[in-house]
């Protein structure tokens, strides 16, 4: 309480200094232009002392400089009134298999899955402690080729095996996370490590605190090895260390926000990684390296100790290798935190298994019918077809201007995240600097109306109700990862999808497919992928330059 009372008294003295400001007619005229608005000389002038006074208390919100971890109340909710939040959880059997072993070619195992890695660490064939270093000596191989480390956490990482392996030693085996190295995307906070948000203004941030994300990890007996790259404040794949590179293709980006997250799964340099998105940010990374990425209904998991972008659209999910390890990282991770308020528990009732012939699919036909018989979409539906599984057309509406409003509400929010690195200026230290990136992005959005972003927040949840009843009705939703509007508006929703790999093309380069679930559907979403992977090989396939 004493801190909030300095805070008050600091905030109420640096308001009573700022000079008396007036609001001008000529002001207000060209205002009006701006917002399409047009009022007389009347109605102008009673506006004029109002608008002045407004003044001050924007001073005085000033002055209280607030920092990116203080909460916003106006909680999104992705949940419709005819919803229903699975409670009622069931056990979950993660089977670990019993004979595996040590590849003869050891690179070979930066490519394990977590149940196979799982296997050799509980039945003592190879210790947490040498699994990290393997995976700590890759990162310090290739991570400067990949642009895709921000930091090493070796010492913390060091002691997190040390720990599984005297745990396992004593017979406490955690489950199958157990001494799994991992990497986190460094927007999330961890004691002891710097978390730069991959831009410069940041770039010597320590927080003395650990996110939800880490200390459920933790608490699974996972090994954090690294802190892993990100586009500035969320943005693609260019971070103050360059552009985070495509493990497939080294001269292309690969992709973001969460770059590192996806290359140096992909690579191999980390057994799984943490990703977040607000618009695309696991979709976008995981479709160009070829990894599978988790994007959860929204709330599913805490974003407590995370940089926050737009509170209303954040999210956190797991990218992995293939669907059935972003189950095994799911089940640990998803949960509520009394501090994100956003957050929802609900059972994961994961089986691993599902009946095709009873699940309700679609595939959105404006967006694939027109492409060619041998595209990667048409490939996946036909074989999806031979395993049993009844796919029904459906047209996905791309008149709801999904993009203009999320990006108008990710912008005002994003604004208000760093409103004090805007007025400070210190975004001009920033790497990019394009008009279309979050200096220009957070500097327009402070001109866009509070009733315009309530508005647009509002045609959100109108848009809610309307694809309630389009995207819920079916089990899985079968799409291209960013064709159309379907990424926006699912993203406006809160819907959970995953995007995995589905082929090569002509330039040996990574194909994907995106198959969009039910709110808190995982389970079923998860299952359904992993069916379709254990028919393929594509999530085998490896980038060659890192076998």
């Amino acid at each position: 309480m004493k801190k909030y009372l300095l805070l008050i008294a600091s905030v109420t003295f640096a308001f009573s200094s700022f000079a008396q400001e007036k609001v001008t007619a000529t002001q207000i005229v060209q205002a009006e232009k701006m917002f399409s608005l047009s009022f007389n000389e009347a109605k102008r002038d009673s506006m004029l002392s109002v608008l002045s006074d407004k003044i001050k208390t924007y001073q005085y919100i000033h002055a209280a400089n607030l920092d990116n971890s203080v909460s916003y109340p106006l909680w999104y909710n992705p949940v419709l009134p005819e919803m229903v939040i699975p409670k009622k959880s069931t056990a979950t059997n993660f089977s670990i298999p019993d004979l595996v072993e040590l590849p003869k070619n050891i690179n070979e195992l930066a490519f394990y899955s977590i149940p196979q890695l799982a296997s050799l660490i509980k039945h003592k064939k190879i210790s947490s402690q040498k699994l990290t270093q393997f995976y700590l000596d890759r990162l310090k191989k290739y991570g400067p080729i990949l642009h895709c480390v921000i930091e090493l956490t070796e010492a913390l990482a060091l002691k997190q095996a040390k720990m599984a392996d005297e745990e396992i030693a004593k017979g406490k085996y955690r489950g199958p996370l157990h001494g799994i190295p991992y990497g986190i995307k460094d927007l999330f906070a961890v004691k002891g490590t710097h978390t730069t948000w991959g831009t410069p203004p940041f770039k010597n941030q320590q927080i003395d605190e650990t996110c939800f994300v880490a200390e459920k990890l933790e608490k699974a007996g996972a090994v954090l090895v690294a802190k892993l790259s990100l586009g500035e404040l969320a943005m693609d794949d260019i971070w103050f260390g360059g552009m985070t590179r495509n493990p497939w293709d080294t001269s292309k980006g690969s992709g973001g926000s969460s770059a590192g997250s996806a290359s140096a799964t992909a690579a191999g340099l980390v057994a799984f990684a943490i990703g977040t998105e607000t618009y695309g940010s696991i979709v976008d990374p995981s479709m160009r390296c070829g990894v599978t990425g988790l994007r959860p209904t929204y709330g599913s998991i805490a974003k407590t100790g995370a940089m926050a972008l737009a509170w209303t659209s954040d999210k956190i999910g797991p990218i992995c290798r293939s669907a059935e390890d972003a189950a095994f990282v799911f089940a640990w991770i998803h949960g509520a935190d009394k501090a994100d308020q956003s957050s929802i528990d609900f059972a994961f009732n994961y089986t691993g298994s599902v009946d095709l012939s009873k699940l309700k699919i679609a595939y959105i036909k404006n967006y694939i019918d027109t492409l060619p018989a041998s595209s990667s979409e048409k490939q996946t539906l036909v074989l999806l077809k031979k395993m049993g599984a009844k796919i029904s057309p459906i047209d996905f509406p791309d008149n709801l201007h999904g993009d203009e409003i999320l990006s108008l509400i990710i912008g005002v929010e994003g604004a208000a995240a760093f409103d004090p690195l805007t007025r400070s200026n210190k975004d001009e230290e920033m790497v990019q600097q394009n008009k279309d990136r979050w200096p220009n992005t957070f500097r327009t959005s402070r001109f866009i109306p509070a009733v315009e972003y309530v508005n647009a927040c509002r045609l959100r949840y109108a848009i809610m109700k309307k694809m309630d009843p389009i995207i819920d009705a079916y089990d899985v939703i079968i799409a291209p990862p960013e064709a159309g509007d379907q990424l926006a508006i699912t993203n406006l929703t809160g819907n959970p999808s995953i995007t995995l790999p589905n082929g090569l093309d002509k330039n040996g380069m990574p194909t994907s497919i995106t198959f969009i679930g039910k709110h808190f559907n995982e389970a079923t979403l998860l299952a359904f992928a992993k069916k379709y992977q254990a028919a393929t090989t594509f999530n085998l396939q490896h980038p060659p330059k890192f076998l």
